[in-house]
């Protein structure tokens, strides 16, 4: 498969000379699930916002289909084919269902010329089928909706945009166990239409699971990488291991 986006040598971090990510070597292929696995504190969500120009390295370089887009603007990442769902909620809660969904690809539609105002009507046909709660709900203002649907209006969101690459943090932490494997449902959605998401997520057998490469990050550093097959037989102590944990 081709690469898509790729980390070199990433290093950044918040303060001064301390570095979340020390030289970290990503790679996420056209149309896969890539896992990113670790424990909390480890630079997961540190990598995400690196890609999405929250946070630019100090060094290395994020380059998406070879191009260069080290440090770009946060607000462009979307025109470039690339959506984040972030582990806090994005929404707009003051605003319906219907304006939160609508909002990229109006975006999308003045800075790129596209979607067409049909391509639009018929994805929300469609999603309508795929979500069917929005439908019902689409009126009702996000901030009145549960937790479970807010992170619903996320994924239905990323959806309709179909970029080319999803960034998924931590889909899954605080919802009730109903709720949480609907998530892994809604990325299934997202991959059958050749999105190449990168996923991050405390449940570790799912992230292997559902992905077709998984790295595994410790303290900022890459600690082990591979295939699933690479992850088979007692995946609590290798996982210890490669963290680093010795109890």
């Amino acid at each position: 498969m081709n690469v898509l986006l790729q980390l070199r040598d990433v290093t950044a971090g918040y303060v001064g000379d301390i570095d979340i990510l020390r030289g970290v070597n990503v790679t996420v292929t056209e149309g896969a699930i890539t896992g990113l696995i670790g424990l909390n504190g480890a630079g997961k969500s540190t990598i995400m916002k690196t890609i999405c120009g929250f946070l630019p390295p100090k060094s290395g370089s994020i380059t998406l289909e070879g191009h260069n887009i080290t440090g770009i603007a946060p607000h462009a990442v979307i025109d470039c084919g690339i959506f984040y769902i972030p582990q806090e909620s994005s929404l707009f809660v003051h605003m319906s269902v219907d304006d939160n969904l609508r909002l990229p690809l109006e975006h999308l539609s003045r800075r790129t010329g596209g979607p067409s105002r049909e391509a639009v009507a018929e994805r929300f046909d469609k999603l309508f089928e795929k979500f069917p709660v929005l439908r019902e709900r689409r009126r009702n203002k996000v901030g009145d909706l549960s937790g479970g649907q807010q992170k619903m209006v996320e994924f239905a969101k990323a959806w309709l945009v179909r970029p080319r690459l999803c960034l998924i943090d931590e889909p899954s932490i605080g919802l009730a166990p109903k709720v949480a494997e609907e998530v892994y449902q809604w990325i299934d959605l997202i991959a059958a239409e050749r999105t190449a998401i990168l996923l991050v997520d405390h449940n570790v057998r799912r992230v292997v699971r559902m992905s077709s490469y998984i790295y595994v990050l410790s303290l900022g550093e890459i600690t082990a990488e591979g295939p699933p097959e690479a992850f088979q037989g007692d995946l609590h102590q290798q996982v210890k291991a490669w963290l680093g944990i010795n109890f």
